[in-house]
């Protein structure tokens, strides 16, 4: 075959991602929006479609494989981090995607979510943060609100809730990135710095469950309070936000302060955004700001190249040849004591 009878790859729209399966999410549903977004960014990756795979675990969240036109799993409760560990160590050449929520990714999977960020295996991992289990119908989640009540916490949950950022930096995510399932340009924009990054990407998604949490970030994501009560992180761009643009934030010491600019306070004295740093720890205190005391930051928190874990294992595979030469697996088999049944 000569290089001329090669067919040129056919361009991919969205709607070769999209697969004949019946989207079953209740109306309304913020994962409608995630989903909308991951369909339409897919064809600007360049890779076709056998080359990706989705994997998730249980939950709402964990459907979304059966509407990508993708391979993909539906695996088990929280441990889609494991299953795609293991594909990419023996895959590397595939685009790895991880859909999980706050409850499979961080109750039961919370152990196999810390070990994929700290090995930094190279898949997207998106987390949709709607802080309640909405599968199993309305109990609370590792991030539902203390205090709040739920069908299995009728006098409030007393459990202190996960922070999903402040775990994923705290085992040393290469890249974390927080987005808005109603906030779509911001959203797409986020996922595709994810997909680009080398290593494991982490994106939370705040999302609405319309019918066992309605509004649960609405007093901060609402698009007539967004610009006061949300703070956009820009690389190598001061933190100001507000709808005119006349609020910042300042670090004091390791306490960050809101501030109004003017009256001898300018953008020179703001903390500036470096998600490069490599240490996370101005990230983590960014991590740790909420609504009310603080606007809610959104985009990317940290991004740092360091090694995967599968070029890692690639590497040594490698020179373990090198050094012993090609395996033989009849011989590994037959090697030291054996016998025969007969």
């Amino acid at each position: 075959m000569t290089t001329e009878s090669i067919a040129e790859p056919v361009p991919l729209a969205r709607k070769d991602f999209v697969s004949d399966q019946e989207v079953r999410w209740c109306p309304g549903c913020g994962d409608y929006s995630i989903l909308a977004q991951t369909q339409k960014l897919m064809p600007d990756l360049g890779i076709p479609r056998e080359k990706i795979v989705f994997i998730s675990g249980i939950g709402c969240s964990s459907r979304l494989p059966y509407y990508m036109n993708t391979y993909g799993f539906h695996s088990i409760h929280g441990r889609a981090p494991t299953i795609a560990t293991g594909l990419k160590a023996s895959r590397p050449d595939l685009q790895v995607w991880v859909i999980t929520g706050d409850g499979d990714g961080l109750s039961i999977g919370g152990n196999h979510l810390l070990h994929i960020l700290r090995r930094n295996v190279d898949v997207v991992i998106v987390l949709f943060n709607n802080r309640i289990y909405g599968l199993t119908k309305g109990q609370y989640s590792p991030t539902s609100e203390l205090g709040k009540r739920t069908k299995s916490s009728p006098m409030g949950t007393i459990d202190h809730p996960v922070n999903p950022l402040s775990v994923a930096l705290g085992a040393e995510a290469s890249f974390v990135a927080r987005s808005l399932d109603i906030d779509v340009h911001h959203l797409l924009a986020t996922l595709d710095r994810a997909a680009h990054h080398k290593g494991t990407s982490f994106v939370e998604v705040y999302q609405n469950c319309n019918v066992f949490n309605d509004g649960a970030f609405m007093e901060f994501a609402d698009k007539d309070v967004r610009p006061d009560r949300t703070i956009t992180l820009e690389h190598g761009k001061p933190l100001v936000f507000g709808k005119d643009r006349n609020k910042g934030v300042r670090l004091n010491g390791t306490t960050p302060e809101v501030v109004d600019l003017g009256n001898g306070i300018g953008e020179g004295d703001l903390l500036i955004h470096d998600e490069t740093r490599d240490d996370p720890a101005v990230a983590y205190i960014l991590s740790r700001m909420q609504y009310p005391q603080y606007p809610v930051p959104m985009g990317v928190f940290r991004a740092v190249q360091r090694p995967t874990y599968d070029d890692l294992m690639e590497q040594q595979i490698q020179d373990a040849i090198s050094r012993e030469g090609e395996g033989d697996l009849e011989a590994l088999l037959n090697e030291g004591d054996t016998w025969t049944v007969e």
